[in-house]
């Protein structure tokens, strides 16, 4: 999938299916930095490409490691036996911590010069406590800005040979899992004793896993100490698969329990080594229904269709914990996740943006150091109820959340992925998408395999074709919402009038109409409370909307005002760029038009039944100037949008017009 600066995610309805996992970052790279430890060569199978990853593989080439790809996602790695060929190298890491933090340790035990550096974010990111362990050790760093901070320079040191060495681990787990992936290089014992509460465990029992199928087992006393024992040395295991990232399945996950499901995982389970596959624990806290193999995990929304609060230590699954927080919005109360403070230093102080980016969807939130309390809005979730009903208001407005202007991610992948899950009730903008490159670089094609956004009826043609009346006879049959597109241009021509703004104002107009309230109640259309009447739909309102749908800017007000009224079950809309500008990605779009003489005459005849003057030649002319301004205007141009269907109803009446779309709809509906 190809990124621009941001996505646009079409509210979302339901979401079912099946994702096969990438595979863990945190194991990958462990994997790879044991691999070129180790003695022998190992093949690394499934492993993830990211752009975390990259930069192992990058730094570990450099190094001197011969690295050959098999095809895929696998490859053969040559170990080094704890001795580095290239000796002096500069390593640029970008912001990978999974390779920064274990990469400084091993390389100052192991000899050498190097610099290791990175971006702003990760220059920013503390690394004091592991550069003081292994400082303890008789490595020689150091820091090249601010202390406690990267980038680093290490050189060539005589290891003293302290047997005890001791860690903070209330800060990062990164800086144990480093330690105790370097200690072998010693082949000595050495114990590292951690000073205060040791957070995020689960990622060291990832490491301790990885490190005991390279041949070294870590003496333990609970979250306490840790020993690696004199003569340990890394060996190759020949084969090592890498599991499915557990991270990762939370938000499909978390999607099932919102859209209905099933939604089920591949590469994780319940005999998984990744403390995040708990988050599944978590989800049926919360009343989803949650089911789990060897190697898959499944969850469905709760049997009521409301999804509850919870108040969680989540020391166990810090990352997957930030799923919760989104989930948190459609339950009804207060959320509260503990113990997070490792949020803080993580690629983007998560606590204080995951705060920020809540509100923008309506959410209540409190921060403190190591929590987040968010309240939700009470949204009763999709494929809940018999009939599908997902329980969304039936009216516009209000939507179930605020509209943001959009959700930023602070080049953070995780705040990308999380606020996915915001498109469920309305849709959501996410700004730099291209961020999920860290871990997931297909997250949002993924997402969007397992998930069904609200249905879209999008019909185009000329003035006069009869789409309207077509369009609103198919709403109805279908028991969807109804958009008259033209209808908001002649509101807002009508509304220019009233407040003596002119047509040609095109700055003017913009602003009414992002300010303007519109409201459709079946056949009747209501602009900023009052009920339009008859005008609305006279040739002077229709010519001087015809004028204001030319401006640019006036569009762009228009543009997120008509995206609005997308809501379950479904909408269908008529204009003049519905299918190629406004809902692009309608499930059935349909080019409907007429020969002129045959609309003239319809528009006559219509105006006649409402007891108003018309002349057939004049209506005739209008039709053609108004086909010839449409067409060529600059702005969304009347065209024929690719894939939408041609229906020519010169010969046909309303209602086989209105059999036709149903027909093709249900036919879009039923192919696979």
């Amino acid at each position: 999938m190809t990124y621009t600066e941001y996505i646009d995610l079409p509210p979302l309805m339901s979401a079912r299916g099946t994702v096969v996992l990438p595979g863990s970052k945190s194991i990958s790279n462990r994997v790879l930095l044991l691999a070129a430890l180790a003695d022998g060569v190992t093949d690394v199978r499934d492993l993830l490409r990211s752009d975390d990853t990259d930069r192992m593989l990058e730094g570990l080439q450099t190094l001197g490691i011969r690295i050959e790809s098999l095809g895929g996602n696998d490859y053969k790695v040559a170990g080094c036996g704890g001795n580095f060929p290239v000796k002096d190298a500069e390593l640029f890491l970008g912001n990978a911590g999974t390779a920064f933090r274990p990469l400084t340790a091993a390389l100052a035990l192991s000899g050498g010069n190097y610099t290791l550096s990175g971006v702003a974010r990760m220059h920013e990111r503390p690394i004091g406590d592991l550069v003081e362990a292994l400082r303890a050790l008789g490595a020689n760093i150091d820091y090249l800005g601010v202390d406690g901070f990267p980038p680093l320079h290490i050189k060539p040191a005589m290891l003293s040979g302290a047997a005890l060495v001791s860690v903070r681990g209330d800060v990062s787990s990164q800086f144990l899992t480093a330690l105790l992936m370097a200690l072998p290089l010693l082949r000595r014992a050495v114990t590292v004793e951690v000073i205060g509460e040791l957070i995020s465990k689960p990622y060291i029992e990832i490491t301790l896993a990885m490190m005991a199928r390279f041949g070294v087992a870590v003496q333990r006393d609970g979250w306490c100490s840790f020993t690696v024992a004199t003569g340990s040395r890394y060996a190759s295991p020949g084969v090592i698969y890498v599991e499915g990232d557990a991270s990762s399945a939370s938000y499909f996950l978390a999607a099932g329990a919102l859209g209905g499901g099933p939604v089920r995982v591949e590469g994780v389970g319940k005999t998984s080594v990744q403390g995040d596959v708990r988050f599944a624990e978590a989800l049926e806290k919360m009343g989803a229904v949650v089911s789990m193999g060897d190697n898959w995990i499944e969850a469905c929304a709760p049997v009521d269709g409301r999804l509850k609060t919870i108040d969680l230590d989540c020391n166990h699954i810090p990352d997957a914990a930030m799923t919760l927080a989104v989930a948190a919005l459609y339950a009804e109360g207060t959320t509260v996740l503990r113990n997070i403070a490792s949020w803080r230093v993580k690629e983007t102080d998560r606590i204080a943006a995951m705060a920020t980016e809540l509100r923008k969807v309506g959410a209540t939130v409190e921060e403190g150091a190591d929590y987040i309390k968010v309240t939700g809005i009470g949204f009763r979730v999709q494929g809940s109820s018999k009939n599908g009903d997902p329980g969304l208001a039936s009216t516009l407005p209000p939507s179930p959340f605020s509209l943001p202007g959009s959700i930023d991610t602070y080049d953070d992948h995780r705040m990308a992925m999380c606020f996915s899950l915001a498109a469920f009730g309305a849709g959501i903008r996410i700004n730099d998408p291209k961020c999920v490159g860290k871990t997931f670089p297909d997250y949002f094609a993924a997402f969007a395999s397992v998930t069904q956004a609200v249905p879209v009826i999008a019909i185009d043609g000329p003035s006069a074709s009869g789409k309207g009346t077509v369009a609103q006879r198919v709403a109805m049959q279908l028991g969807f919402h109804y958009l008259d597109s033209g209808a908001l241009y002649r509101l807002l021509a009508m509304a220019a009038e009233r407040d003596g703004v002119g047509l040609d104002d095109e700055a003017a107009l913009a602003e009414l109409a992002a300010r303007i309230d519109i409201r459709f109640e079946g056949e009747q259309i209501w602009l900023d409370g009052v009920l339009a009447g008859d005008a609305l739909r006279g040739e002077q309102c229709a010519a001087a909307a015809s004028r204001v749908a030319a401006l640019p800017l006036v569009r762009l007000a228009l543009l997120n005002k008509q995206r609005a009224f997308r809501r379950a079950p479904g909408l269908v809309t008529d204009g003049r760029d519905m299918a190629s500008v406004i809902f692009p990605d309608a499930l059935h779009k349909v080019f409907l038009t007429a020969s002129a003489e045959a609309r003239a005459e319809r528009r006559y005849k219509q105006l006649k039944e409402k007891g108003m003057d018309a002349s057939m030649p004049d209506l005739l002319q209008d039709i053609r100037t108004r086909d010839e301004r449409d067409t060529n205007r600059s702005a969304a141009p009347l065209q024929q949008s690719p894939y939408a269907s041609l229906l020519d109803t010169t010969a046909l009446n309303i209602e086989q017009a209105v059999e036709s779309v149903l027909t093709g709809y249900r036919t879009k509906c039923l192919a696979p």
